[in-house]
Formats: C-alpha cells, structure tokens, sequence
C-alpha cells in the first residue's frame, strides 16, 4: 500500500487565462475534455472523446489560475464537467478556499447530478446553467445559455441574473496563431 495517495488527473481540452464571457466578470475557464452526451449542434464537438488530451493536477491548474491577476473566478466547461465531478472537486475547494467563485456548464439537468461526487462538486459552486444544448430551441438572445431549455441555477447569493451580461462573443490567439471562439457565437463564427 502506498504512503501517499495518487490524486486524479483532470482531463482538460484547453484553458483561457481570462474571459468576461463564460460567466460574470473577468474569469479563468477550463473546458473538461470527454461528454457523454454528445448533443449535436455542440459548439464544441472536439470536447466529446474522453481520449486523454492534456491531464493536469488540480494544484498544477490551481498554480495557473493564481498566476492570472484581475479575476474573480473560474468557468468549467466542456465537454461534461460532471464526467469528472471527482477529479475536478480538489481544484473546486482550492477557488473557493482563494475565495474566488465558480461557474459551472452541464448538460445534465439539476435533478440528474445525484452521484455523491456530483453533490459534493454542487456544494463548491455559486453559478450552474443545466441542461442538454437542444438545437431546435437556440436563442442567441439568452444570458450564458444557448438554447431556451437551459436554466440558471443561483446556488449562492454571490450572483443573481443583475450580475449577468448580455450574450457576447471572443476571439482568442494563442502563442501558435491558434484562434479560439468562445461565448455565444453565431453559426458564422464557429469553425467548420
């Protein structure tokens, strides 16, 4: 038996070190590499293998966030952060102990995140916005949702929808010249 356990790696597909539109105010947002749920019409389709794409130690992204000035939480994102609910909860208690905040992305539905992992990621979260992407229901119009069946669960008094900007959208290049979208892009913006 091993003196020391291993922690579980997280799985991520990629970060942006600020964004002031996964959520409110300037934030730092992982999006989670593996979804279950594939709904098509997903924005980000290359999220959906759960093929290992870059695993990281929740100290190893926590050292990355602290190392952002100016912002005031952190996005999950994905694919499915619930997927890895338990990998993601030790960086989950290391925002809030900085006493940052987080905001969560699932397509999940509230009432399906029963898993104990599950309820214990819930208890770390200020902001969740639940539910599948339908395609047939996209609304550009709605604040941090891309389809009128998505909800906004306030789980904290931290936020209520005054907190909340209008849907936006932004580019980013990173050190290769790779561009990245994020936000509610329209079908124009999003790469083929």
């Amino acid at each position: 038996m091993s003196a020391r356990a291993t922690p579980e790696l997280i799985n991520v597909a990629r970060f942006v070190a600020r964004s002031a539109v996964n959520g409110p105010e300037e934030r730092f947002v992982i999006w989670v590499q593996g979804c279950g749920l594939r709904c098509p019409g997903c924005w980000n389709p290359d999220t959906f293998t759960f093929a290992p794409r870059q695993l990281l130690g929740a100290d190893e992204l926590f050292a990355l966030i602290r190392s952002t000035p100016g912002i005031s939480g952190v996005t999950f994102t994905g694919g499915e952060p619930f997927a890895q609910a338990a990998a993601l909860l030790p960086l989950a208690r290391l925002i809030r102990e900085a006493e940052m905040s987080l905001v969560v992305f699932t397509g999940y539905e509230l009432a399906e995140l029963r898993s104990r992992a599950a309820r214990a990621l819930l208890g770390e979260i200020d902001l969740l916005i639940s539910g599948r992407y339908v395609e047939s229901e996209r609304d550009l119009s709605l604040q941090l949702r891309g389809s009128a069946n998505q909800q906004l669960h306030f789980l904290t008094q931290r936020y209520g929808p005054q907190d909340l900007a209008p849907p936006a959208v932004e580019f980013h290049i990173d050190a290769t010249g790779q561009i990245a979208v994020t936000g509610f892009p329209t079908d124009e913006m999003i790469p083929a």
